[in-house]
């Protein structure tokens, strides 16, 4: 939708004040199977990231850096799917998915400060199994209480100060029509080829945002793993070796999960495939991820089990 008026029987268009979401798709068959589906993987996020936030929380053993930078980690996954799918979930019964202009940039900026912070957490992760496997000595010493906090701080700062930088440049450029989104969310790849202003300075902005946040990030990740895997070679242990490579076990595939398709959606080439593709792939990390990351951490971890046994057994004999 925009606003136009009309000189000398000219119409002339001023401003898009609404865009126009495709969603996952316009197949009413299909739309019937997709919202439970969606749905149930919503809930499924919210009840496993909150459950494993109030676990942690409630019991003083999971109160280790590991189990703080966790519990973070499915704060940031409970706001990050909250940002999309319950707009997403809504417009599964809309003819016409429209959404504000300012509702559009408060949806991308909340979906990218989490996406970003995510992205900086599991390099603080990262970290805290380097410092855990290399430096189990100093491990306490160096992974402080007070450490761990600056570094989540550090990296909702980063991610929130970037997602600033992205969202106002975006949305102050001018948009005349079309104003037809392909996609199901506002992603701001989409919503700046709409621009009838050049876009190039956003695009730059956006670039430096990725290069900054996502392959620093993921270097971080890269070097701290190298550091990993050497120190485990000097180890003289088969036992000990395995030990620690299990440590990171779940943290590598939360980063695999969740890298994978972030880069492939943002750096491949563009083509007559790319829409349907960029939907399936930002279903994955945006929605799936969320909801897959607490179950890898908690199914193979015994101190979880463990944690959970004793809050359970807790609870059984609190007095009536």
């Amino acid at each position: 939708m925009e606003t136009s008026i009309s000189l000398g029987g000219e119409r002339i268009h001023t401003a898009v004040v609404m865009f126009v979401l495709l969603g996952i798709t316009d197949e009413k068959e299909l739309q019937v199977i997709l919202f439970p589906v969606f749905l149930g993987i919503y809930l499924v996020t919210l009840f496993w990231n909150l459950s494993l936030v109030i676990l942690i929380r409630m019991d003083s053993q999971l109160h280790t850096p590991m189990y703080f930078f966790l519990s973070v980690l499915s704060s940031i996954d409970v706001c990050y799917s909250s940002s999309i799918s319950p707009r997403m979930l809504s417009d599964f019964f809309k003819d016409e998915k429209t959404i504000s202009f300012i509702s559009c940039a408060t949806q991308y900026f909340a979906a990218s400060w989490m996406g970003q912070t995510e992205c900086c957490l599991l390099a603080a992760m990262a970290i805290d199994r380097y410092m855990a496997i290399g430096k189990p000595l100093q491990y306490s010493a160096i992974m402080t209480p007070g450490l761990c906090q600056r570094m989540v701080t550090g990296a909702i700062g980063t991610g929130f100060i970037c997602s600033l930088i992205e969202t106002i440049p975006a949305f102050q450029m001018h948009y005349c029509g079309p104003n037809v989104i392909q996609h199901f969310f506002c992603n701001i790849s989409k919503i700046i080829i709409l621009s009838c202003s050049s876009s190039f300075i956003t695009q730059m902005i956006l670039f430096l945002a990725i290069l900054f946040v996502g392959f620093g990030s993921f270097l971080v990740i890269l070097l701290s793993y190298g550091f990993i895997t050497v120190s485990i070679l000097k180890m003289s242990s088969l036992k000990g070796s395995l030990k620690a490579f299990n440590t990171c076990a779940s943290h590598l595939t939360v980063v695999i999960l969740y890298y994978v398709p972030v880069f492939f959606v943002y750096m491949h080439p563009h083509s007559r495939y790319s829409e349907k593709q960029d939907k399936v792939l930002s279903i994955f990390y945006i929605i799936m991820t969320p909801m897959l990351n607490p179950l890898i951490y908690s199914l193979r971890n015994k101190e979880i089990k463990e944690a959970l046994k004793r809050i359970l057994k807790r609870t059984a004999h609190f007095p009536q």
